[in-house]
């Protein structure tokens, strides 16, 4: 199988649903997956499943709450060393799938570099499949990608004042 590069961006909700229900279907295609999430910490409840299953490895690269105005050096420095820890099960041959969530958030925060993101990509193996979600993909990525899907917002019940949801948002 020849792996692609996916991007899921935009300002509507379903980016990192979307990559979760992909591997899910890749685990149960007995592939193995890593999962990277950027500038998250917290235990949402779709990481509690996941890690129940045998062939998907979870791996959050933030602290426990999502970056709100400027980011610190501990995010700096979570995401770079994310970023290379995502690298490394790439190129280990143990992994079929590589899910950066957040990744787009990462470069908008300026926790790494487009060039350091793009690099990554250029390492991809020819049989892995990369998924990229977040907000903000610069056009670098959107142009280096196989696949991009722009989730737009029409209607939120955030605006309204309601809060994330456990098994719903969280």
């Amino acid at each position: 199988m020849k792996g692609m590069v996916q991007v899921y961006t935009g300002n509507g909700k379903g980016k990192t649903t979307a990559a979760m229900g992909l591997a899910l279907r890749a685990s149960g295609a007995d592939l193995r997956v890593f999962i990277g999430q950027f500038a998250k910490g917290q235990e949402y409840s779709e990481i509690k499943a996941l890690r129940k299953l045998g062939n998907i490895d979870v791996r959050q690269f933030g602290r426990h709450c999502f970056i709100v105005n400027e980011p610190e050096e501990e995010d700096i420095r979570l995401a770079v060393e994310g970023l290379e820890i995502a690298r490394q099960a790439m190129v280990s041959g143990r992994y079929d799938v590589i899910i950066l969530d957040e990744a787009n958030i990462a470069l908008f925060y300026n926790l790494f570099s487009t060039a350091e993101l793009l690099a990554f990509i250029e390492e991809k193996p020819e049989n892995v499949e990369i998924i990229i979600t977040g907000r903000y993909a610069p056009q670098e990525i959107i142009d280096r990608a196989d696949l991009v899907t722009e989730m737009c917002e029409i209607k939120h019940y955030y605006t309204q004042g309601l809060d994330a949801r456990i098994g719903i948002e969280s």
